[in-house]
């Protein structure tokens, strides 16, 4: 009989739980401190699929100290984070209402160690039964390591918004043909995303989907992005960097213009929007929303371009 060989085995590490507080061992002090920074606001933003901006720690609101309060960059509404690296109580659930109501927030984020499963359901039950301009997340923060490692942050989603049931929750005195395009275009951007992690993107794609005309991804600063476009309407798909506040980066990118439009395959318009002090450099190509048999060619444009970009534009932050 002949003898079977196997490979030799792999030396693969084990995964390790660490302990939150062997990290930060005060909640304000150095946690809410560290996830203030640039990097791991970016984290946050990808899981919860929310662009986070002018995010602030220690906020005074009335008579009480909000952890952190925030922006959403694309709408412009209102985040409150409130952090408890402990189990969940009752005490933090009533200050998030109330904190959000001082602070007229639309986005409420809990991040804590661990959730009581009746907060959990509270929570849920908060989402299914407020209107669409009121979100609740609640995160559970977790650190791991493999041997002697650095630990390794990891934002574990518990409870999110039910976007679908928001939508049409939203929309409904509103038309039909509006509710059924802004569900088909949550559904593009659900299938772009599918089609991007299945072909190992470079780009960072943790964005939630949501029931509007343009997906943002992040690039690496936080005074630009990169942004898709659909426009049913005029029947054409942009690909873009859009820069809200820094006429600096544009004028640097300006100023590589020729070197920028030689690596890019994509003819390129250059825009100072007037009144709202930001800036695109944009990309556009015919489509026709519609015609979902076509959306697999959209997204391959879509996806090519902006890696492009990506790589062309990154050159110069």
């Amino acid at each position: 009989m002949e003898k079977t060989i196997y490979p030799p085995a792999l030396q693969l590490g084990k995964l390790e739980k660490v302990d939150l507080r062997h990290i930060w061992t005060h909640e304000a002090l150095d946690f809410t401190q560290w996830l203030a920074r640039e990097e791991n606001v970016q984290l946050l933003s990808d899981e919860i699929g929310i662009q986070l901006s002018e995010v602030r720690a220690e906020v005074g609101i009335g008579g009480y100290q909000v952890d952190m309060v925030a922006e959403d960059e694309d709408s412009g509404r209102k985040v409150i984070i409130e952090n408890q690296l402990e189990q969940t109580d009752h005490r933090h659930l009533g200050q998030l209402i109330t904190y959000a109501a001082g602070y007229d927030a639309s986005y409420i984020i809990w991040i804590v160690k661990d959730a009581r499963e009746e907060h959990q359901k509270a929570v849920e039950w908060l989402n299914n039964h407020t209107g669409s301009d009121l979100s609740f997340f609640l995160i559970k923060m977790e650190l791991w390591k493999i041997g002697e490692s650095l630990a390794a942050p990891k934002f574990n989603l518990l409870v999110e918004p039910n976007d679908w049931a928001k939508t049409l929750q939203q929309n409904q005195a509103e038309t039909r043909e509006y509710t059924e395009l802004k569900l088909k275009q949550m559904e593009f951007w659900k299938e772009f995303i599918s089609y991007g992690e299945s072909g190992g993107t470079p780009l960072r794609l943790g964005r939630k989907p949501r029931a509007q005309h343009w997906f943002n991804i992040s690039f690496g600063t936080s005074e630009a992005h990169l942004s898709l476009t659909v426009n049913s309407r005029e029947e054409y798909m942009g690909c873009e960097v859009y820069m809200p506040k820094s006429e600096r980066l544009y004028q640097r990118f300006c100023e590589q213009r020729e070197a920028i439009e030689a690596a890019m395959e994509e003819e390129l318009e250059w825009m100072p929007l007037e009144g709202k002090k930001a800036f695109r450099i944009k990309a556009t190509q015919p489509m026709d929303f519609e015609d979902e048999a076509r959306w697999p060619h959209y997204f391959e444009w879509m996806h090519r371009t902006a890696v492009q970009m990506q790589h062309v534009f990154g050159r110069y932050i």
